[in-house]
């Protein structure tokens, strides 16, 4: 929690100039493109690795579809998570968020900055709304992040259960699904240092509609789980055999 501290009072006036001249461009002319939006999204994640000593290295960019929209589906380890995915991603995306989480101070107003989706948990009518909503934008091209485990409270390298339920944004859609393996994305604002961390970002080959259309939710769950288990495994041990 140190970094994470150190990081929002550091950046700080960078994020207020950026959610001010955002909300100013969106007021005068609604001339703000998703593109827009995005770019400036990640030159702030850019600042905030910088000053929070965060390195995050990337592969497998060669993977993602060259058009359409899709759905992500990393595992989770932290609050680090989608800015190290949205830094390794060149186009723009989004997330969706859990609504009580959505709400936290900074959070909740880069929520809207990149127009991402709250998921009420608790509400079941509103969460079938919020599926049927990106499973729609997903259709119209748009890109989503969507973290299929539950939590991520100490998950660190290791890969917990996928929620069957969370893959119906994609099955909706007839979209492409993108499994992202995570790689010491929790050291970031996960352990209480200012030493320099570097985490991973992996991209492996989607399944599209075709593949996946015969199988049931739970099925697809365990399929991009065994996936990226086996990244992350490999990379890993790889990384012990080297130190």
């Amino acid at each position: 929690m140190l970094r994470l501290g150190f990081v929002v009072v550091t950046t700080l006036p960078f994020i207020i100039y950026y959610l001010t001249k955002a909300k100013i461009i969106e007021r005068c002319n609604g001339d703000f493109s998703e593109e827009k939006r995005y770019r400036m999204a990640r030159r702030c994640i850019r600042i905030m690795m910088r000053h929070g000593r965060i390195r995050t290295e990337y592969t497998g960019q060669e993977y993602l579809p060259k058009e359409g929209g899709y759905v992500m589906y990393p595992n989770h380890q932290g609050k680090y998570d989608s800015l190290g995915i949205m830094y390794a991603h060149p186009r723009p995306c989004t997330l969706v968020i859990d609504y009580d989480r959505s709400k936290l101070p900074i959070v909740s107003p880069f929520i809207d900055w990149i127009q991402g989706k709250r998921l009420n948990k608790r509400d079941m009518k509103s969460q079938l709304k919020t599926i049927l909503q990106i499973a729609e934008e997903v259709k119209n091209g748009r890109r989503y992040i969507v973290f299929p485990e539950g939590g991520y409270d100490h998950n660190k390298n290791d890969v917990q259960d996928f929620m069957p339920g969370s893959f119906k944004c994609a099955t909706k859609a007839k979209a492409p699904i993108v499994p992202v393996a995570l790689i010491d994305s929790y050291k970031p604002f996960g352990i209480n240092s200012l030493r320099k961390v570097r985490t991973q970002v992996h991209f492996l080959k989607p399944l599209c509609y075709e593949e996946y259309r015969e199988m049931t939710t739970p099925q697809i769950a365990e399929l991009v789980k065994e996936r990226i288990g086996e990244e992350v495994s490999r990379r890993v041990i790889g990384t012990s055999d080297l130190t």
